[in-house]
């Protein structure tokens, strides 16, 4: 069974302390996103309070992920399988996927979430469902409940199921150009570059400046 991934979630971090300007940010997060990602035409790019999600429609996702670990704002990311909503299709996405990626003496747990109610498992259920069809797949594997090695993230919404096993840390901080414009004088040295990664990190859309003003010797009559 060959999967290839639909879209890649993304996830916040800082932005969910911002109150009543949370939305803005986002908003900001958002664009920043889709400027970022114009390079790759058929990629779209939706975000809501607690997430976004670039989908990439038949783009190659390695280059995307790329892109994504330059955007500040971003807390991390996880590529996406987009499954059909059944639980045979379930079953036999996720044995599929551990096949791929296990590994002798790595542990495993799955973690079920439903945000469509209507199907017919919930989240126990599903979790006990899923982990039984691993076992049937790789007898030797151990389960684990506290920091395994594989966490294969199941969730149910109303369009599909989707899962997910991968999490990269993004750049942090916050979406650049919600707190103000800068200018930044560029020296020559390593010490300005350093601040103005600091201020963008922070939000700060900075302009970047640098004079040059080469030694012309004087000309003797």
């Amino acid at each position: 069974m060959t999967l290839t991934y639909s879209e890649i979630m993304i996830r916040y971090g800082e932005l969910s302390t911002k109150g009543k300007n949370r939305m803005r940010f986002i908003n900001k997060l958002r664009n920043n996103i889709q400027d970022v990602l114009s390079i790759y035409p058929a990629v779209k790019v939706t975000a809501d309070r607690d997430r976004a999600h670039a989908y990439l429609h038949g783009t190659d996702y390695e280059p995307v992920a790329e892109s994504l670990k330059q955007v500040f704002g971003i807390q991390n990311f996880s590529p996406v399988y987009k499954i059909e909503k059944s639980v045979p299709a379930l079953k036999a996405a996720v044995q599929g996927i551990m096949k791929e990626i296990y590994k002798d003496g790595l542990t495993f747990k799955i973690s079920s979430k439903r945000s469509d109610h209507t199907f017919e498992l919930d989240s126990r259920e599903l979790n006990q469902t899923l982990g039984g069809a691993v076992f049937e797949a790789i007898p030797t594997i151990q389960a684990q409940m506290k920091k395994p090695d594989i966490n294969l993230q199941v969730e149910i919404r109303e369009e599909a199921a989707y899962i997910s096993y991968e999490t990269i840390k993004g750049a942090g901080g916050l979406p650049v150009g919600t707190s103000g414009k800068g200018m930044l004088m560029l020296s020559g040295g390593i010490d300005s570059p350093v601040a103005g990664y600091l201020a963008l990190k922070r939000g700060v859309d900075i302009e970047a400046v640098h004079f040059a003003s080469p030694l012309i010797p004087a000309q003797v009559p």
